[in-house]
């Protein structure tokens, strides 16, 4: 059963990594379920920038809004990345805020549909683009070329129908596209090969966020 394995929330912390000045990557697991909703466009106050209620988000000009709502991660991948580092790697320390249990979540098709729980419903938007800050986290070398280089990016998603989540609930895949374009396939293009991303702008089921940002990075737009 696919399942959310850990609710993770901003705990703030310093970093000189960006000129923000304090980052919300540093998540840490909650024991109370969580309501979740659309936060609105990117920009809004780090309390408001998140889909969860109570967490924060700092660098609001790259980071949060409708598209970027929620961020889950693999505990499967989190496993493959403590082999290839050598250390432990605790459940929210990519700053995602769901962590979850037999689910491919950068295998999943973009635009591809979860419902979790009893009334939650969220939808695949894009892969997790590494930055300075992460690479501040991690503390390893050339941290954001190495995470770019691998195909397990997590994936962003955002909220269709409001609702709560908590550590074990469901997750349940209720609709895919069928187009074939995972989340890891998209990362791999937009970080490798972006002559292959206009492509995805026929696609159907593709979230309208992306295939404008799309345009922007191919001067479409």
């Amino acid at each position: 059963m696919s399942r959310v394995l850990q609710v993770n929330l901003a705990v703030p912390e310093r970093s000189d990594a960006k000129n923000v000045g304090i980052t919300g990557i540093n998540k840490q697991p909650v024991s109370h379920a969580v309501a979740v909703r659309a936060p609105g466009p990117k920009g809004l106050p780090s309390d408001r920038a998140s889909g969860l209620a109570g967490d924060q988000i700092f660098d609001t000009a790259h980071h949060g809004g409708d598209d970027q709502a929620v961020y889950a991660y693999a505990r499967e991948d989190y496993d493959w990345w403590e082999k290839e580092l050598g250390r432990e790697l605790p459940g929210g320390l990519f700053g995602e805020n769901l962590t979850t249990a037999d689910l491919d979540v950068s295998g999943a098709e973009l635009g591809e549909t979860w419902r979790i729980g009893d009334t939650l419903v969220l939808q695949t938007t894009f892969g997790r683009i590494p930055c300075a800050t992460f690479q501040w986290k991690m503390g390893e070398p050339r941290w954001v070329k190495r995470f770019a280089a691998e195909s397990r990016p997590g994936a962003y998603l955002r909220v269709v129908t409001p609702g709560e989540v908590r550590a074990g609930d469901e997750v349940t895949v209720v609709d895919r596209p069928g187009h074939g374009v995972t989340i890891a396939d998209s990362f791999r293009a937009w970080m490798h090969d972006p002559a292959l991303l206009a492509s995805y702008l026929e696609l159907g089921g593709v979230p309208d966020g992306l295939k404008a940002d799309i345009r922007r990075k191919l001067r479409l737009a």
